[in-house]
């Protein structure tokens, strides 16, 4: 079932809200970003999505074919969110919901994806370090 959910960077100067429904899944990647991130998504429409505070304080990297956004607090250097150039959804990093109780992250289905590869329809071999 689709709620709301708050989410902020470390320092707190990002808040974000964010309507999804975590048991409809999340996406953990290995491509360089997301290995070496830890980036850990679930996607939202452009309209469950609003910024509540911290636009001044964020940045974005784009990479590879710059296809999307990834912003992160220029402050803490945490990345609460990306979203994709047409701007229609957003990848939320599950980390950063700060009302999610354990339970629910350690119940939540996880995807893997070999973005690596640019294999989004598959895992890669190994998920684990993911």
């Amino acid at each position: 079932m689709k709620r709301d959910y708050q989410g902020s960077c470390h320092c707190g100067a990002v808040r974000f809200r964010a309507a999804l429904d975590l048991d409809a899944g999340t996406v953990r990647c290995n491509c360089s970003v997301c290995a070496k991130g830890r980036f850990w998504l679930a996607m939202v429409p452009r309209d469950d999505f609003e910024l509540l505070e911290g636009e001044a304080t964020l940045s974005t990297y784009k990479f590879g074919a710059h296809n999307i956004s990834h912003r992160f607090c220029t402050t803490c250097g945490i990345k609460p969110f990306g979203h994709g150039a047409d701007g229609a959804s957003y990848a939320i990093s599950v980390a950063t919901l700060d009302d999610v109780p354990p339970e629910a992250l350690a119940a939540t289905p996880v995807m893997y994806v070999d973005g690596k590869v640019n294999a989004f329809d598959r895992p890669p071999a190994v998920t684990s370090y993911l």
